[in-house]
């Protein structure tokens, strides 16, 4: 782009002057509520498999693949985007927040139909890695779980 005309930089100035400034205290503060309370259900949930009997290593997989499921349904259900409205950064804790990430790209192509716009976009939007390795994981733990049940 070339320079800014005299009038352009004039306007942009003023712009600049009368833009609201977010509110910064208020967003952090949020973001630190809502971010905690997803760790806390986090820590409820491994609670909850560590009561079943599991240790921490074994109790850490199920409490994941909840929190990813929740991530999804609140995702689904349109309840995700609100709460990262209201949190901003708060919603983007790493588990659920990678759910979200995932699901919200493919129901934006749910018109073009299951394959070619949920399953294609999950690939393009979130990294053929990321979706790849999750699917591995899903049918390696259900095989692991069918063969030593």
């Amino acid at each position: 782009m070339g320079k800014l005309t005299r009038e352009q930089e004039v306007y942009k100035r003023w712009a600049n002057a009368r833009k609201p400034k977010p509110p910064l205290v208020r967003n952090t503060i949020a973001a630190f509520l809502v971010g905690g309370l997803i760790c806390t259900i986090g820590q409820i949930i491994l609670n909850f498999f560590l009561s079943l009997g599991m240790n921490l290593k074994e109790a850490g997989g199920p409490t994941a693949a909840v929190m990813i499921f929740l991530g999804a349904l609140l995702t689904g259900l349109g309840v995700y985007d609100r709460i990262g409205k209201f949190a901003g950064a708060g919603s983007v804790v790493p588990i659920t927040g990678f759910a979200n990430s995932i699901v919200a790209p493919a129901l934006e192509f749910k018109r073009e139909g299951y394959v070619m716009g949920v399953g294609a976009r999950m690939f393009n939007i979130a990294g053929p890695v990321l979706v790849y390795g999750m699917a591995t994981a899903w049918l390696v733990g259900l095989f692991y779980w069918l063969v030593h049940k």
